[in-house]
Parts: C-alpha cells; structure tokens; sequence
C-alpha cells in the first residue's frame, strides 16, 4: 500500500498532454468494450487492465496510474472488485469522474467461510450489461454534450445486439436439460449466469481466485460430483488446469473447456457479445 502511496504522489504531479478526445480509462476488458461501443470515434479509451490480466490481484504501475489521473473519466466494474481504488480516488481528485458501471443493478450475495460476500462477477448477465451501456451512455453525454447523438446512437446498437445475444442464449441453452445444467468452475464466477439461466454451480474455490481451496473442500466437492453425475469439469482461461485435471481423475468427468470468468480474450471471446457465445457454447457442448 505504501508503494501505491508513493505512485499516487509522483502522478498527481505528472504532466498532463492535450487530447482532441474524450479519454476514458477502463479497470475491466468487459467496460472497455462497453466504452469502444458507446463512445466510437468521439473516446479516446484506455484499457488499464488488459486480456490475461486477474482483476482479482490487479496492483497498478506508475504507468497506469498516470493514466488513470489524466482520464476525462475511469470505467470500474465495482462491488469491491477493485480493492485499490480509495487510494486511486485520492490522486485522481475525488471519486467524481469515476464511473461505477456495477451500481446500476443489486449484487448478488455468496456465503463463504460462514459469512455473506458480494459477487463481483456482474457481467455474466447479459441484462446486467445492458444496463451498465445505458450507465456509460449517461456519463459520455454528460462528459462531453456535443457528441451525445453519437453516444445514443451507439448505446442504441449495442443494446440491441445484447438483446439478439440473449435470444440466442436462451435458445442455445434451452438444448440443454435442466438436469444437466450442473456446472464445476475453477472459482465461484458464474453465479449471475446461474441465476439468469437455471444452473447450479460448484465450484473449486471462492469468488476471488486468490481463494485457496482446503483439501476438505475438494474432497467434498469430488463426491459431490460423484453423487451428482456431473459430465464435465471446467477451467478457466487466466487459471491453472492441473486442479481441473485432478478432479476429472478422481470423478471419471471430463474436462469440458475453457471458460472466460474475469474479463475477455485476446485471440478469441476478443468483444463481450463472443466471450458469451464462447462460455455458452463451450458449456452446452460439455455437458450434452
């Protein structure tokens, strides 16, 4: 923290270069893409976090905070998913120009070691995003009122994209039973999917992947699979497989595929709208 400290100081400092556009920097690939989206041509957007990147232990460099100082407006997805951000808000100049895209909806809420957690993972519901388009439609006008035909313009498309992104979901998912839509994560992302779309999750470790599972809890959950009959076991694209690999061992499931949980990719699931066609179609494929 004191590191952060001392970062902070040095870039409150930092000079700050002329821009013809609206600069947005964004703590997710997910609020990125909604920025790119949204703002078109008229944003300049800056992804601080990149594909590949875990949010979940995310610490900004000089680099980065730089960055975030000098933005118009910084993109966060909220729900105490970005730990560091009080200190950020102190250099940046108060917490007004940051935009919390997870306030527009309620969190869901997880037990964990006996004591209630929010879910940071808002954005495996497609309707969460909407409404998070229709945050950073606001912001954008209010940044910058000259260009907010373009910005409603945008937001309009992409919300219906996402709306055409929920009907093929719902059908796509609707192929599977509902008695096979058990799904095994490497940690506790998909709690918003289950609930939009009818599965129960099982998962290796907590909401946070720096979450280390007890070996009691992966007994329990190997039997679980066992006493369940679940057909596939999934990893995700930011965290070791090996875990994965011992417990299809174990159980006799299979590995299903790599699943997005934290954020997008950079060679494939590279915009919102294919990371969810990708984890969809990747699960429903598993576990038929």
């Amino acid at each position: 923290m004191k590191k952060l400290a001392a970062i902070l100081a040095i870039s409150m400092f930092a000079p700050f270069a002329a821009r013809a556009d609206l600069a947005v920097a964004s703590l997710s690939t997910v609020t990125t893409d909604i920025a790119k989206a949204v703002g078109g041509d008229k944003v300049n957007v800056i992804p601080v976090i990149k594909p590949g990147i875990d949010p979940h232990d995310f610490q900004p460099t000089p680099d980065d905070v730089k960055q975030i100082v000098t933005a118009d407006l910084v993109l966060i997805t909220g729900k105490h998913l970005e730990g560091y951000l009080t200190k950020l808000e102190e250099s940046a100049g108060g917490a007004g120009k940051f935009v919390d895209t997870g306030a527009a909806f309620p969190s869901l809420k997880l037990e964990e070691d006996g004591k209630l957690v929010e879910d940071p993972h808002w954005w495996h519901s497609i309707d969460n995003v909407k409404k998070a388009t229709a945050v950073v439609k606001e912001r954008f006008m209010e940044a910058d009122p000259a260009n907010k035909a373009t910005f409603e313009k945008n937001a309009a498309a992409y919300i219906a994209q996402l709306k055409d992104l929920e009907a093929w979901a719902k059908r796509e998912i609707a192929t599977l039973p509902r008695e096979k839509r058990k799904l095994v994560t490497t940690h506790d992302a998909f709690q918003y999917f289950a609930r939009d779309f009818g599965f129960r999750i099982y998962a290796v470790a907590g909401v946070s992947t720096e979450d280390e599972p007890s070996s009691r809890k992966i007994t329990d959950l190997i039997n679980t699979i066992r006493s369940e009959g679940v057909k596939a076991v999934f990893f995700e694209s930011i965290e070791n497989p090996k875990v994965v690999a011992e417990i299809t061992k174990e159980t006799g499931a299979k590995v299903g595929g790599q699943l997005y949980a934290d954020g997008l990719g950079d060679k494939e699931a590279k915009t919102y709208p294919d990371m969810m066609r990708q984890n969809i179609t990747t699960i429903v494929e598993g576990l038929k």
